[in-house]
């Protein structure tokens, strides 16, 4: 094989792969609509990613979870008020900071998000039912990699 048929083979793989994750990406937005809505009736996928980034933190600042989520700290800020409403995260201070507070998840929040995501965690288990250990945890190893721009290299 000549580098141009190398170069094109490449480029070929790469652009099923990027078609495959639009494929991915469009089955998602449905799947955090559907988790939001379930979370609270009428919660836009915006709010629910803020949340499960609180979630998946489990205490971080306004300002660390604006630049994580690469959106403005007003928009941020606003939907952090609308999340202590719904009692699904609380502020505290900040022991670090005594000007800033830290955002957490409550108990009840978890809770209702553990029960929004329960029928799609069940589909996705279904759905690699036969997929061997391994290969799942080896594409999880390859979807960091390319997230974090990093060489694949074998762990």
């Amino acid at each position: 094989m000549t580098a141009d048929e190398t170069r094109e083979a490449r480029t070929e793989a790469v652009r099923a792969l990027e078609a495959e994750f639009g494929e991915l990406i469009n089955r998602f937005r449905r799947v955090m609509s559907e988790n939001a809505n379930r979370v609270s009736p009428g919660m836009l996928p915006g709010a629910y990613k803020v949340f499960t980034t609180i979630v998946r933190r489990e205490s971080v600042t306004l300002s660390a979870l604006a630049e994580s989520l690469m959106a403005d700290k007003g928009q941020i800020s606003r939907t952090v008020r609308e999340l202590e409403q719904l009692g699904l995260i609380e502020r505290t201070p900040d022991p670090a900071d005594g000007r800033s507070s830290l955002l957490s998840p409550t108990p009840a929040g978890l809770e209702r998000l553990a029960e929004a995501r329960a029928p799609q965690e069940r589909t996705l288990v279904d759905a690699l039912e036969d997929w061997p250990i391994d290969d799942i945890r080896n594409l999880s190893r390859l979807l960091h990699a390319l997230t974090a721009g990093e060489s694949p290299t074998a762990s």
